[in-house]
């Protein structure tokens, strides 16, 4: 019977991790469901539920994993996941929003709590400083949110948070995905 486990890696960050990683997976016969990865400061973080394919035992996986070179000082969890391994309607992706401008407190806060109001989901969220540019000493901070929001609140969802991005002094862009 296939098991449904979720994996969760986390590791120095480094070029080759997702192919390492994924490569390992297919050679084993597993299937990748949702799956994110991000840098985090020097480290690098993956998750991921995936189908596990029987006969293989989620220590022969962490283990396979943990031999892998890209993968060396990582700490690997691999544990069954109980909940639907697949995502509803509100885990789609309807837009994708990028704020940025100076750091400050309570940024990521303010804007997610605007997203609450109207009832829309964060499917995705990658927050972080970036460098410098040439027209600019500072760095800027970026958030980028794959959001889903609900039919019918979209314009006012993004106007509202528009208007809390100005109120920060911070620019907020938007597409529909």
């Amino acid at each position: 019977m296939v098991a449904t486990a979720i994996i969760s890696i986390f590791c120095p960050d480094r070029t080759g991790l997702i192919a390492a990683i994924t490569g390992h997976l297919f050679d084993l016969g597993a299937n990748l469901g949702d799956a994110g990865f991000t840098v985090l400061g020097a480290g690098a973080e993956f998750n991921a539920v995936c189908e596990i394919p029987e006969g293989v035992e989620f220590a022969e996986l962490e283990a396979g994993l943990g031999s892998l070179p890209q993968l060396a000082g990582a700490e690997i969890t691999i544990r069954a996941f109980s909940l639907d391994p697949v995502h509803g309607p509100s885990g789609d992706i309807t837009h994708q929003i990028t704020v940025s401008g100076g750091d400050q407190p309570g940024l990521v806060a303010r804007l997610c709590e605007t997203l609450v109001e109207f009832n829309a989901n964060i499917v995705a969220l990658n927050a972080g400083g970036a460098a410098a540019s040439p027209s600019s000493s500072e760095g800027v901070y970026v958030i980028r949110l794959a959001a889903w929001i609900p039919p019918g609140s979209e314009n006012a969802c993004l106007a509202t948070l528009a208007n809390t991005a100005e109120n920060l002094r911070v620019s907020c862009k938007w597409e529909r995905a």
